[in-house]
């Protein structure tokens, strides 16, 4: 079975860039000031605390171990500007 997954890169309140379908298994958030760190690794980023994630924590470390969470959060973060 697989997994849905939708990244959000939080912009500010209320605006976000969204990859992945609405109803995910698996939804992972991270604020675009964390997103844009120089050397951002997302699951440092979750072992602090700042990235959130709803679902799977199995299915979780799949995305994050597959490099799929950082190059999707790097590509929303840079085409916020």
């Amino acid at each position: 079975m697989s997994v849905t997954v939708q990244y959000r890169v939080q912009i500010s309140k209320g605006n976000e860039n969204v990859e992945g379908p609405d109803g995910a298994d698996l939804v992972i958030t991270v604020p675009i000031k964390v997103a844009q760190e120089t050397g951002f690794d997302p699951t440092v980023a979750f072992m602090r605390g700042q990235l959130k994630a709803v679902g799977s924590t199995g299915a979780l470390f799949d995305e994050l171990s597959s490099g799929d969470a950082s190059e999707i959060i790097g590509r929303l973060a840079s085409e916020a500007g």
